[in-house]
């Protein structure tokens, strides 16, 4: 696929992190970009700044989806293009202790679901429906309609201590990008995922400064953070290159998560 301004994309996630990172990129080769998000305040500004549009969506929701997609389409036509970086991450043991009392305690049910419900349902939720409407488009070359990227990550092989949900719900992202792949193969609409390892993101930012410098020590090379910039990066080379389908991508520094 050819970046210009004949292509119209979505982000999901688009406010911030990877999502932002990408949208920008996407924008400086004259794509028209819709940001998908929750954060209205700093999703208006980053829009305003790429000259894209700021559709505000709760990616749970199937009337948000809808309604967003609707918005986008008014704006910038169908969209070619959707990248899926809206998640969450959530932690706790499957059965823990309690420092104080030495109290039993279980990951909390509704955290699980939760989690599983914007990471895994979400990203489902925003590609059928976008590429609903992908199929509809004339092909370019090689028959091509459109193009889908999902985020999940490291974590989908190799999760943590305390990732039971966030593992399952990037690992159900992971599954199901091959027999989706396959349901569109006739249709000229490619998917493919990354896998992210640690990046700096707003929540890693967050977080102490010597445990992010641990954290980029650890990682065998390059010694630093992913930034999203070289998640954009790998966007747009996926984006590009009609032959990668199906494609999974390890985006990691050659990292592989230890048990803490």
């Amino acid at each position: 696929m050819i970046l210009d301004s004949s292509i119209a994309a979505v982000v999901t996630g688009g406010a911030s992190g990877l999502g932002e990172g990408t949208a920008r990129a996407l924008a400086a080769y004259g794509v028209k970009v819709a940001l998908f998000d929750m954060n209205a305040e700093r999703a208006e500004a980053v829009a305003h700044e790429i000259g894209g549009v700021f559709c505000k969506v709760d990616v749970t929701s199937d009337v948000d989806v809808e309604a967003g997609l609707a918005k986008a389409r008014a704006a910038h036509g169908q969209e070619r293009v959707l990248v899926n970086c809206a998640g969450i991450a959530t932690g706790a043991k499957t059965v823990g202790r309690k420092k104080e009392t030495g109290e039993i305690t279980t990951f909390p049910q509704d955290v699980f679901e939760r989690t599983v419900r914007i990471n895994l349902f979400g990203t489902f939720r925003c590609l059928a429906k976008s590429a609903a409407g992908m199929v509809t488009l004339e092909p370019l070359a090689d028959g091509e309609r459109g193009a889908i990227i999902n985020t999940a990550s490291v974590a989908a092989e190799d999760g943590q201590i305390g990732q039971a949900a966030y593992s399952a719900s990037k690992g159900g992202v992971l599954a199901m990008m091959l027999p989706i792949a396959r349901d569109l193969m006739n249709e000229g609409v490619r998917v493919n995922t990354i896998l992210p390892g640690i990046f700096q993101t707003p929540m890693m930012a967050a977080m102490p400064q010597n445990v992010q410098d641990s954290l980029a020590a650890s990682i065998p090379f390059p010694k630093r953070l992913g930034t999203a910039a070289d998640y954009a990066r790998t966007a747009i080379d996926i984006l590009e290159n009609v032959y990668l389908n199906a494609a999974t991508i390890r985006l990691d520094g050659a990292i592989r998560l230890a048990p803490r």
